[in-house]
């Protein structure tokens, strides 16, 4: 997987705030800019101006205006109507949307530990205010009176889609729910709330305090110059050379270093995250969770979890996706197995015995690359200099759809690493705001992803998208500009993707704009633009040597196409047992102990036959996505949504790359956002619903 939800989730609402003595609420917006117009470039977050100290009055006023909204809707007298019931409800609370898309992006890219501490603060309240709306029987009475007679109502198809979303989040909210249960539900999610909280802040703090110090520089082996820099500049001191578990740091040591112990402990670091027993263990955090998820699924009248979250997905039920997962899994395992024995050969022609360890795959798999393909990644990175590969998705959405961007280099940011751009039309119109925070540091999760600031929406005004994209690539040097592997180039061309379905959408209401589709159908927009980056049309627009300006030659080309299958039993091996570990976990009906946690993974992945040189992507102890994020009974997703790509491109490579006809057509299937099933839309853009097989083929496991 090359992110790290990426699109995170949260459920917004009220907080405790602080009274600013006697001012009026006029004079406390005039004083905060969370509060206040943004009278910014194309209307995007003041972040120059934003302090700390503004995000909870600011919730705070934003709830209590929620409220107000919600209350004139339970009050109002008259009958119940679209307008004055449901599109009400999606107009309301505005402004608190606002305030937490600013909130939770600066918190998860840029946090201080105000921030932070701001955010466990408000989790149980956030998850409250929600369960004030969503489990109010007055309100839900308005909105069931809508539904039942919404035949009465000339409603076009978008309205009506909203009007059944809106209907069916109250039900799946559990407003139907009396008494005990209902009481019983509000705490799970305020428990729930406050715990994943919790979460990502001890993955956040177990990664940033794991340091791996090295004083022979032997021990760096090959690594590129430009990474051993960056060791250094990390280090500080003058022939010592610094390595956390950042991805930019730790598998480029995995990769190159040929001191086997260091490669173990820096394994271990990273493969114990959450889970030593100290103040930032997840243990018991993860157990309760699912524990309490399984029970709110069984209040809600779900079997599990995951039958709960599947239910509103494209995969319809825990079956569709084991199932899935199953028809991967025996060839992908098969390949890894092979793969394990090329490596072990290697290995044992070091002169090194016994078997390959997880610590040794990285290494000896990219001896083997180097050897099988002539492929040396650090001969490559050159080409793969950030802004230049930012330039290529920049000259790809230009070649498929007309785009333009133009640096706001005034544009106010959370951080100065940030670049910010207008997206015009090829006619030169306005489209919308597109944030990239390319740089790994201590202050920012790990991975990538891409959040909405400004959602687009057309409710009585155009309001144009702000979206952004975060990544961990690694910061410039003293002499060298952060150059990626080919890998990294990949993640930007997937979160880029994440972008375009924000940027892209042409939708009436904010709730069913861009990315707000089923979570497997919300990788797919991503992950279609990874396949055109290693097409030699696309890499010869972009991969320019940074020193030379020299086009990526042809034989680096065939190279980098040549070993596309390298390494993919691997690949797909990790990333689909972590798939099983989150089905396993959110298909459970009983809890599972603390002291169990470890034993339940074990038995999981005994169970489907990993092999113990491979680890799930993410252990239950770090697994940000489904812990602390969004993809909770939905990490599949990826998989689900890369069958779907795999075959989509198919359109293009039958059509030509770049063709305008077939670009249109994705285009405005993109544009659709969650107005119409995922399913719909891509078998109208595709003619015909998904085939494996170009996913098989693609990945070498056929």
């Amino acid at each position: 997987m090359k992110t790290q939800y990426v699109l995170i989730l949260f459920f917004i609402g009220s907080l405790f705030g602080c009274q600013k003595g006697t001012q009026t609420n006029d004079e406390q917006m005039n004083e905060n800019p969370l509060l206040s117009t943004w009278n910014t470039p194309f209307g995007v977050p003041p972040f120059d101006q934003i302090k700390d100290s503004d995000y909870l009055p600011a919730f705070k006023e934003a709830m209590a205006e929620h409220k107000k909204e919600v209350d004139a809707i339970i009050n109002n007298k008259e009958e119940p109507t679209f307008d004055n019931v449901i599109l009400a409800l999606e107009r309301s609370g505005d402004l608190l949307v606002r305030i937490s898309n600013v909130f939770y992006a600066v918190n998860s890219a840029n946090s201080t530990d105000s921030t932070r501490e701001i955010a466990k603060i408000i989790a149980p309240e956030l998850s409250s205010h929600y369960d004030d709306i969503n489990l109010s029987e007055e309100l839900f009475a308005k909105v069931k009176a809508v539904y039942d007679h919404k035949d009465h109502f000339e409603l076009n198809p978008e309205q009506k889609k909203l009007l059944e979303e809106t209907y069916k989040g109250f039900v799946r909210s559990g407003v139907n729910l009396q008494g005990e249960p209902k009481m019983r539900l509000r705490k799970i999610n305020s428990e729930l709330a406050e715990l994943s909280q919790k979460f990502g802040q001890n993955v956040l703090a177990e990664t940033n305090s794991f340091k791996l110090t090295v004083t022979d520089k032997k021990d760096l082996g090959n690594l590129p110059e430009s990474l051993v820099a960056a060791a250094a500049e990390r280090s500080g001191k003058e022939g010592e050379w610094m390595f956390n578990l950042t991805r930019p740091s730790i598998n480029p040591f995995l990769q190159y270093s040929p001191n086997r112990e260091m490669r173990k402990k820096l394994f271990m670091g990273y493969a114990l995250r959450g889970n030593n027993d100290n103040e930032y263990d997840n243990k018991a955090i993860a157990a309760k969770m699912a524990a309490l998820r399984a029970e709110r699924a069984q209040l809600l009248g779900y079997k599990t979890h995951a039958d709960y979250i599947l239910a509103d997905n494209m995969a319809e039920n825990p079956k569709n996706v084991y199932n899935l997962l199953d028809k991967v899994w025996s060839p992908a395992l098969n390949k890894a197995k092979e793969e394990k024995a090329e490596y072990e050969e290697m290995m044992h022609a070091d002169g090194v015995q016994g078997e390959l360890q997880g610590w040794d795959w990285r290494y000896y798999s990219e001896k083997v690359r180097e050897a099988k393909y002539n492929f040396n990644e650090d001969e490559m990175k050159p080409y793969f200099e950030v802004n230049a590969v930012r330039n290529g998705v920049f000259a790809l959405a230009n070649k498929l759809f007309g785009l333009t961007f133009e640096e706001l280099k005034d544009a106010p940011k959370w951080h100065p690493d940030q670049q910010v751009y207008e997206v015009k039309e090829a006619d030169g119109s306005h489209l919308g705001v597109v944030y990239m925070d390319f740089f790994t540091r201590d202050s920012k999760e790990f991975g990538a992803w891409m959040n909405d600031l400004i959602p687009q929406s057309d409710d009585g005004k155009w309001v144009a998208p702000v979206v952004t994209t975060n990544f961990n690539f690694p910061p410039p040097t003293k002499d060298s500009p952060s150059l990626l592997t080919f890998d990294e180039a990949q993640t930007l061309f997937h979160e880029f993707g994440h972008a375009l379905h924000g940027l892209l959408s042409h939708v009436t209401y904010a709730s069913l704009s861009g990315t707000n589709v089923p979570r497997d159908f919300v990788e797919f927009p991503s992950q279609v633009m990874e396949n055109w980056m290693a097409e030699p049309e696309v890499l010869k627009l972009y991969a320019k040597n940074y020193k030379t300006g020299e086009i990526i030659p042809d034989d680096y080309i065939k190279k980098i196409n040549a070993s596309a299958k390298f390494d993919q039993g691997f690949a797909t091996v990790e990333y689909m047992a972590a798939s099983y570990l989150d089905m396993d976990w959110h298909t459970l009906q009983d809890t599972i102990p603390q002291q169990n946690v470890n034993g339940f993974e074990k038995a999981g992945m005994d169970r489907i036959g990993l092999i113990e040189q491979i680890i799930p992507r993410y252990r239950t102890t770090y697994f940000n996505h489904i812990f602390s994020g969004g993809y909770s009974a939905g990490y599949y997703s990826y998989l689900w949504s890369e069958v779907l790509d795999a075959d989509a491109f198919e359109t293009f490579k039958e059509a030509g790359i770049f063709d305008q006809e077939t670009a249109q057509r994705y285009r405005h299937m993109l544009s659709q956002g969650g107005t119409r099933p995922g399913m719909e839309l891509y078998v109208e853009f595709r003619g015909h619903e998904p085939d494996i097989q170009p996913l098989l083929e693609r990945r070498g496991l056929e």
